[in-house]
């Protein structure tokens, strides 16, 4: 890996195709950094790969679910 990068020449996200469709796609949702216990993590992955679901998913669901509930 190098020390440096020259990212003079990069293009924004918005101006490559298939990154432009990625970001369209996504913008209503927001990535989020979250600490969560490893059984609880491992439980998810199980349950999600169970459904065929990525875990982001299921997590994301559950919590939608729960969110209803409470109102």
């Amino acid at each position: 890996m190098r020390k440096e990068y020259d990212f003079s020449n990069a293009k924004r996200a918005n101006h490559v195709p298939h990154l432009s469709k990625l970001q369209s796609e996504t913008k209503d949702k927001t990535c989020v950094v979250i600490m969560l216990d490893n059984e609880v993590l491992q439980s998810f992955r199980e349950k999600a790969e169970a459904y065929g679901l990525e875990y982001q998913t299921l997590i994301n669901q559950t919590l939608m679910a729960m969110g209803q509930r409470m109102n």
